[in-house]
């Protein structure tokens, strides 16, 4: 019955948003209280609440402090150069920038965390997706793909989870499957450009001076519907006449002009700090270093980085407060839907929901396929990843199948490898806060997302699973 329950709670949830009849907060905190009343545990609700927050509160402490941290970086302008020379390659490109997306939040995600990932890249990307009016469930479901991949690194997650839990060595999982990885890297990068081929095609091939005349023409546009029809026209027809003549003698002046105009960041904005550069990039790599070799826990070092960057960067007491307020909106956004999945997770684990659907996908394996178990793992961990958190996969279900694989013959490091498949359809679960902190950001709504990237997600699980089978690592 606690299987059936299960499986309709989350069916339920994913329906509503997908449906857009209920918000993500409203149906993480509620569908889960209602299903807690139906199993008969509605008393013990409380309990399981608070041990869900108890559990995810490092992790909202963490985003919280990470999108002032890298907030503060985007003031300062830390990553104006890394947005130039996206701009640079991409232009208004719809193709190259579908492609810079992926490579950029590839790049990225070598810290293991996705949270800062989706930050930067959303920082760099939202404003050329609005820009050229691209769909933003394309850039969303590209970063996440290609995180979804870099996930398996082993300072990631899943890789010391999958170890922890097998007892095996870490190196001894990720290392062989690193060219089953690369070929699902080289995919979501092919995807890319299929998509962004698709874009291109809908939106037609632009130049940066295009954009910006078109910006031209409905600014001026607007300032003539303010001040006046006639003479409003009559400069909006001005202004488009100057721009034409100016790109037609001399389109490399021109060009090279509209690209240092064409800035996603305000290259004046008077919170730039360009004295500080190189002390707010040490800091940064700094942070990175120690959150890799995890010198601290995570939490910590984004308190310590958010409270020194704001401090060295802008040592006015109203000036610290300012930047707090300007990031505001993310940190309730993101914090807020961290603590309503923390509802989510805790009546699943209380409940125990996730034991039932576990052991009841265990059972429903043929016994025919024991010496398959490792293929058998690698399909079961797209669905079951997604369904629940790497823990509870990882510590609660992975241990079950490789005891089954065991009996077969198929060795832990088999079914520890084939465990990583399912990790880029993983990275839109509703279960993982930082997906969250991507939509929230790129203003994105969860079921629009969900939508579009389940079926090119799930691809890109099957085409590692594939070159894993195929070079003999699963």
């Amino acid at each position: 019955m606690l299987t059936i329950l299960g499986f309709a709670m989350i069916a339920t949830f994913l329906v509503l948003i997908m449906m857009k009849k209920m918000s993500p907060i409203a149906a993480l905190v509620l569908i889960p209280a209602l299903f807690c009343v139906f199993v008969g545990k509605g008393a013990k609700l409380g309990d399981y609440v608070i041990d869900g927050v108890t559990s995810l509160a490092p992790t909202a402490a963490m985003l919280m402090f990470a999108i002032v941290y890298f907030g503060v970086m985007i003031d300062v302008g830390l990553f104006d150069p890394v947005v130039r020379g996206i701009l640079k390659f991409c232009k208004a490109d719809p193709m190259r920038i579908v492609v810079g997306t992926a490579v950029l939040a590839a790049i990225v995600s070598l810290d293991g965390d996705g949270s800062t990932t989706f930050m930067i890249t959303v920082s760099a990307m939202y404003p050329l997706y609005k820009r050229l009016k691209m769909s933003l469930v394309v850039m969303t479901g590209v970063a996440a793909m290609a995180n979804g991949v870099m996930n398996t690194l082993p300072w990631g997650g899943p890789t010391a989870r999958a170890a922890t839990a097998l007892k095996v060595d870490a190196s001894d999982i990720f290392v062989p499957m690193i060219p089953a990885l690369a070929v699902g890297l080289l995919g979501v990068f092919v995807l890319s450009y299929v998509l962004g081929m698709r874009e291109r095609k809908r939106l037609g091939v632009l130049t940066l001076g295009d954009v910006l005349v078109e910006e031209k023409v409905e600014e001026k546009e607007t300032e003539s519907v303010l001040v006046g029809a006639g003479s409003g026209t009559g400069k909006s027809a001005a202004a488009t006449g100057g721009s034409g003549s100016g790109t037609d003698t001399d389109d490399e002046a021109e060009e090279a002009d509209e690209q240092k105009r064409f800035q996603v960041l305000d290259p004046n904005r008077p919170t730039l700090r360009p004295k500080l550069y190189w002390f707010n990039a040490l800091l940064t790599v700094v942070l990175l270093t120690c959150m890799i070799m995890e010198w601290l826990p995570i939490p910590v070092l984004f308190l310590l980085g958010a409270a020194l960057a704001l401090t060295v960067n802008f040592p006015h007491i109203p000036d610290q407060k300012a930047r707090l307020a300007a990031h505001a909106d993310n940190v309730l956004n993101v914090s807020g839907m961290v603590f309503a999945a923390a509802v989510f997770t805790g009546v699943l684990q209380g409940t125990g929901m996730v034991d039932h659907m576990a052991r009841w996908m265990v059972d429903v394996i043929p016994s025919g396929m024991g010496p398959h178990m490792a293929l058998v793992t690698g399909v079961l961990s797209l669905p079951l990843t997604y369904f629940m958190s790497n823990d509870g996969f990882y510590f609660g279900v992975l241990p079950v199948l490789a005891e089954a694989g065991a009996a077969h013959g198929v060795t832990p490091l088999e079914m520890a490898r084939a465990s990583l498949v399912g990790q880029p359809l993983h990275m839109s679960s509703p279960l993982v806060p930082a997906v969250y902190v991507l939509v929230g950001m790129a203003k994105v709504e969860f079921g629009d997302h969900t939508r579009f990237v389940v079926k090119w997600a799930a691809l890109t699980c099957l085409v590692i699973l594939g070159a894993g089978i195929l070079f003999g690592i699963i």
